[in-house]
């Protein structure tokens, strides 16, 4: 090799390598500005009233340092139960959610039939309209079937919302599958049931831990639903929760933003349990050079 294609070679490494390294210091610091929040609300959730409004940014010290707002939590109100609600919804809705889901992407990307593409568009169309544009019209019905100030009010509006996006993504995934492997399932006498739940939901899980993370935030964190279909003492949600150390003209800080520490203890254990699974589902398909 001639010392022209040698330095060549050498440049070319060396910009893929910049080129790397410049991919990497966005990530991290994107990473650093989505995780600074969480870290303060965490901090700050274990100080005095003075300590969170003189030193927001300092670790607590001897004179800041207070576990009183997760006593507060804890002890007043019924905060565990607004917890218990919102693991509730949450996990129902999900379950919901990647079941008829996953059955509805099955249908439409191995059989063939008139409305199909029709089905399709339906789907588009339920991510392009935000459901909260219908909160009148969903008040309405829950009214006249007697759900307001149940959960299962909310389990049917969350598991509306996020149908169309979990159809989509799933689709388009389960068209990549091979058609082989469920032939050879059909020629061996397995029932259509036995081959969607033994032989494609098995290699659509990475994708499925993708769509149940994307779920789950909006779900967890919602208060506009919670506010308007389930505000009763007993349906209350954990974010609506939070609202009952927030006055007037007090808010009670140590308080709110312990609650809002436990609350974000769900997300971070499934996106732990599920971290594989996700970054799989998200490079699920792309295209390799």
């Amino acid at each position: 090799m001639s010392t022209v294609d040698t330095t060549r070679a050498r440049r070319g490494r060396m910009g893929r390598i910049g080129t790397a390294a410049g991919v990497h210091a966005v990530l991290l610091g994107y990473t650093l500005i989505a995780i600074f929040p969480v870290l303060i609300v965490v901090m700050n959730s274990f100080k005095n009233r003075r300590g969170i409004f003189t030193e927001p940014l300092a670790l607590p010290g001897p004179e800041t340092f207070s576990a009183e707002g997760y006593a507060t939590v804890l002890t007043e109100g019924n905060f565990l139960l607004y917890y218990g609600n919102s693991l509730i919804v949450t996990v129902v809705s999900l379950f919901l959610i990647l079941l008829l889901g996953a059955m509805a992407a099955h249908a439409l990307s191995e059989y063939r039939f008139k409305l199909n593409a029709l089905l399709s568009i339906y789907m588009i169309l339920g991510i392009m309209v935000p459901i909260r544009l219908g909160t009148v019209a969903i008040l309405q019905l829950m009214v006249d079937l007697n759900l307001v100030n149940t959960l299962i009010s909310l389990i049917l509006v969350y598991t509306a919302q996020g149908l169309p996006i979990a159809v989509f993504i799933l689709t388009e995934f389960m068209r990549t599958l091979s058609r082989d492997i469920k032939d050879c399932a059909r020629v061996d006498g397995l029932s259509e049931y036995r081959i969607f739940f033994e032989v494609v939901v098995p290699l659509i899980r990475p994708v499925l831990a993708t769509v149940a993370v994307f779920s789950m935030i909006p779900i967890w964190n919602d208060l506009w639903f919670p506010l308007i279909l389930a505000s009763s003492d007993a349906t209350k949600t954990v974010t609506l929760g939070v609202q009952q150390f927030i006055g007037q003209y007090t808010v009670n800080w140590s308080a709110v933003l312990a609650s809002l520490s436990i609350a974000i203890l769900p997300v971070l254990v499934l996106y732990a349990i599920f971290s594989r699974q996700l970054i799989s589902g998200i490079t699920a398909g792309a295209v390799k050079g």
